[in-house]
């Protein structure tokens, strides 16, 4: 055998051996490598709360509907700016930031109220409250954090890392470079999404406000936040909070473990409202990511967390963060999930509501502030 010819059989060997050894064992790797090169993109990888949370279950076939959502549907069709609902994006809404181990900490101080504000809030505490977690430790907030800049001032932060997050209401910045806030909750991001009510002192007519919690259904002001990042992948994989002017006075129900609605006979805070599931989407004016909010609508609903002037959404505040924006994804108002009428929305069965909650809303709704 010539020495060429030798050397081409074993070059056809060492090929062969080198498939054997290495390209066949790893060929199903390639193939789903493939696959998933030409898949839909992973959706919502970080994912609020954990698969088990209320906040991430889809509502399911046939639920049922609550008797009073004729009264309930026409109450928010009376809304004096409109019988639809929009969505905060660049005000009244909550800016979120992600921190990490190397994020400053400061001690967030507490909000002394003036006798004005004792007034106001028909209190006679001296100050607004934290939880005890919130307490127990330095908070970690970026230099340039923002809080929202109407009067409400939310802000919440989300250490992916130590599954931890932070929200706060009345988040101020003071001269010296240290914070002040109102409200202020720590809790798990892989937890249930729900504060029990048992560990706060509260009594009936009070705020919520006076032991740590955000929302004044007393539930994390992440649960139910339409975030940038979900938004653009498509899909929104949980229930969306909403507001609304017609919340029940003193009426709310799980996941809510307070309220601050002032209408008897109102809808109760932790009320579920569904888009209808059947409702063909493509019927309306919607761009890409806003078929998505109004999908998640449908499959996940919409779960009353306060009151607002209007009936209203929340997308995730983008201020501080320049490289994103809702421009041409989400509108607040004038198309979009705006232009679905009231009509297409349903609450579903209200069961064992519990008869507590604050006050303060009824009394300046009495007065003619609210």
């Amino acid at each position: 055998m010539s020495k060429a010819k030798r050397s081409f059989i074993s070059g056809v060997f060492y090929e062969a051996l080198f498939a054997l050894i290495f390209v066949l064992p790893n060929f199903n790797l390639l193939a789903q490598s493939q696959i998933n090169s030409n898949a839909k993109p992973v959706v919502n990888e970080r994912r609020l709360f954990s698969e088990a949370s209320f906040w991430n279950q889809a509502i399911g076939n046939n639920p049922e509907i609550d008797p009073r959502n004729e009264h309930f549907i026409n109450l928010l069709k009376m809304e004096c700016t409109g019988p639809f609902f929009k969505i905060n994006l660049k005000s009244w809404t909550i800016p979120v930031y992600e921190v990490n181990d190397s994020t400053p900490q400061f001690v967030v101080k507490n909000h002394f109220l003036s006798k004005e504000e004792q007034i106001h809030w028909n209190t006679k505490r001296m100050a607004f409250g934290h939880g005890k977690d919130f307490d127990s430790e330095p908070v970690p907030i970026p230099l340039d954090a923002q809080a929202d800049p109407q009067a409400d001032a939310h802000c919440a932060l989300v250490d992916w890392k130590n599954g931890l997050a932070w929200d706060m209401w009345g988040l101020s910045k003071n001269d010296d470079g240290s914070w002040t806030s109102n409200t202020g909750m720590k809790y798990r991001i892989d937890g249930d999404g729900y504060f029990p009510v048992s560990q706060f002192k509260i009594k009936d007519g009070e705020s919520i406000h006076f032991f740590g919690p955000s929302r004044a259904a007393g539930v994390p002001a992440l649960a139910g936040l339409i975030m940038y990042n979900e938004v653009m992948s498509g899909e929104i994989n949980h229930k969306l909070a909403c507001a609304t002017r017609v919340n029940a006075f003193q009426e709310h129900v799980f996941p809510a473990i307070w309220t601050d609605g002032f209408i008897i006979g109102g809808i109760p805070e932790g009320s579920v409202i569904q888009l209808d599931p059947e409702l063909d989407l493509s019927k309306f004016d919607l761009y890409p990511q806003e078929l998505a909010v109004a999908k998640a609508m449908q499959k996940y609903g919409l779960v009353v967390v306060d009151i607002a002037g209007a009936n209203t959404l929340y997308g995730e505040g983008l201020w501080g963060h320049p490289g994103k924006s809702w421009d041409g994804k989400l509108r607040e108002i004038g198309g979009g999930i705006s232009s679905i009428p009231i009509d297409h929305y349903r609450v579903l069965k209200i069961n064992n509501s519990i008869k507590k909650g604050d006050s303060y809303t009824k009394i300046m709704h009495d007065q003619g502030l609210w």
